[in-house]
């Protein structure tokens, strides 16, 4: 009879024999009637040779591929595992164990089954030759499958994912039922380990519809449907929304997104937080810069109020998620987002030139600044290759939001004036990479940037000096033909 490969890819079809096994086979028995069971009165064995009558031989049966094969020596009844330290072990042992026993497993059931009594017997014990895959742990795992046939109980055998994962493809090729249920309920109830799960997935394809079960619902979503960019938004949207003043929850989910795999799909849930965060920030910032009078004046300044704390809130939010979106160099879409918003900062100018904001969110220009500067000096250090357009209309906007909140925000604090510096030399930058007409009108917008002393503005100076370099320069017609 042909014995079952260990480990195979396909899902392995459980197949009784159906004639007597040759006597030249490796996994044969021998040419003998097999013993019609008989009721004992003591309880059996394992391993009992007094009264075992059957007798089955595990060897190393190796494949016509290894490069060194090791003879087996011939069955002989004075081989027996009997004893541990025989020259045999390692390579084959021999075990005797009890018909009714072994009548447990389908397998041996359909050997010592009546197709055979045609057979005459000659000797006792049965012999049985089984071929077992040459591994340092086979020999060992045989051995126990064949022990726990005379376990009725098998609930608690099972005390490890190894020995569950070591025990289930024996199990499933002598179709020992009984052991594959109890391998398969241990290892579903049981947490894995990364080289666990792989061998869990070798081993389904081996089990019936209903054994694997369980199993490939842990190991697979049930649907085509892409649940791991389902669970990548729910946890974005949880850091900033569930938990905004959680650092370090806002420091896990950044890790998870920059170890996940598809970049495609970070970049898709950031992308729509995002487009959802910068859309509260506008009807937040609409709302107040154009009040609906028409109620009690309290309740007219408690919505104001309301409408700039959630426009602070979700500015945070909006600053997060721009940085995690630089930080994977997908943030091209923010950078043409924030280039396209007349609207909203014209807005923020209304905003910022009253005063009632000072004592509500006292930090919202920093906040808006800070986004802005994010996404500008992504532009600037090529980290985001930003169009001709894109580049002019960021630095049109959001000019003259920086100048407003010079203006109007004091006193101006150490952090704020680096801000508004850095931004600056942002700016500046990115209109040297104009050409001359856009980059003229625009410099024009920075003349603000200049500082009582000439020599603490020296972005400003150079940024002008290098324009009229440029503008001296005869035109390069030739160059363009």
């Amino acid at each position: 009879m042909q014995k079952m490969t260990i480990g195979s890819s396909k899902k392995r079809q459980r197949v009784l024999p159906t004639s007597p096994p040759s006597s030249s086979s490796s996994s044969t028995t021998s040419s003998i009637t097999t013993p019609t069971p008989t009721t004992t009165t003591t309880k059996p064995f394992y391993n009992d040779r007094n009264s075992g009558d059957v007798a089955i031989r595990l060897f190393f049966e190796l494949s016509p591929f290894d490069s060194t094969p090791t003879s087996i020596p011939p069955f002989t009844p004075t081989s027996t595992s009997t004893n541990e330290n025989s020259i045999y072990e390692g390579i084959q042992t021999q075990i005797y164990l009890h018909s009714h026993v072994l009548h447990r497993s389908k397998y041996f059931s359909a050997l010592l089954s009546d197709r055979w009594q045609s057979q005459t017997l000659t000797q006792k014990p049965l012999k049985i030759n089984l071929g077992i895959p040459p591994t340092p742990t086979s020999l060992q795992s045989y051995k126990t499958v064949l022990q726990l046939l005379y376990t009725p109980d098998l609930s608690n055998s099972i005390d490890s994912v190894s020995t569950a994962l070591d025990l289930l493809p024996i199990a499933l090729e002598l179709l020992f039922e009984d052991l594959v249920k109890s391998c398969v309920t241990f290892l579903e109830s049981v947490p894995w380990t990364e080289a666990e799960e792989q061998r869990v997935l070798s081993l389904v394809p081996l089990l019936k519809q209903d054994e694997s079960q369980e199993l490939l619902s842990r190991l697979s979503p049930p649907t085509e449907s892409d649940t791991s960019e389902e669970m990548l938004h729910s946890l974005v949207s949880s850091a900033i929304n569930t938990y905004p003043n959680m650092a370090f929850v806002k420091a896990f989910v950044a890790k998870l997104l920059r170890d996940y795999s598809s970049r495609e799909s970070a970049k898709r849930v950031l992308e729509a937080e995002f487009e959802k965060c910068i859309g509260v920030v506008k009807e937040s910032l609409e709302d107040y810069s154009s009040p609906d009078f028409r109620g009690d004046h309290n309740e007219t300044e408690a919505i104001q109020r309301l409408n700039l704390h959630k426009a602070m809130t979700n500015g945070k939010h909006l600053l997060w998620l721009i940085e995690r979106m630089i930080e994977l160099r997908v943030a091209d879409f923010a950078v043409k987002a924030w280039s396209e918003q007349a609207s909203f900062t014209a807005d923020l100018q209304r905003a910022f030139r009253d005063d009632a904001w000072r004592n509500i969110v006292p930090g919202l220009p920093a906040v808006v600044l800070r986004c802005t500067s994010k996404l500008a000096n992504a532009v600037a250090a090529g980290t985001i290759l930003a169009t001709k357009q894109v580049r002019k209309k960021l630095v049109k906007e959001w000019l003259p939001v920086l100048i407003v909140c010079k203006d109007n925000v004091s006193p101006m604090s150490p952090s704020n004036k680096s801000l508004y510096l850095e931004l600056e030399e942002t700016f500046l930058r990115i209109i040297s990479t104009l050409p001359m007409s856009d980059s003229q009108e625009l410099l024009q917008q920075c003349l603000s940037f200049s500082t009582r002393n000439v020599d603490d503005c020296p972005h400003l100076l150079t940024a002008f000096n290098t324009w009229f370099r440029r503008a001296a320069r005869p035109p390069q017609t030739d160059n363009l033909c």
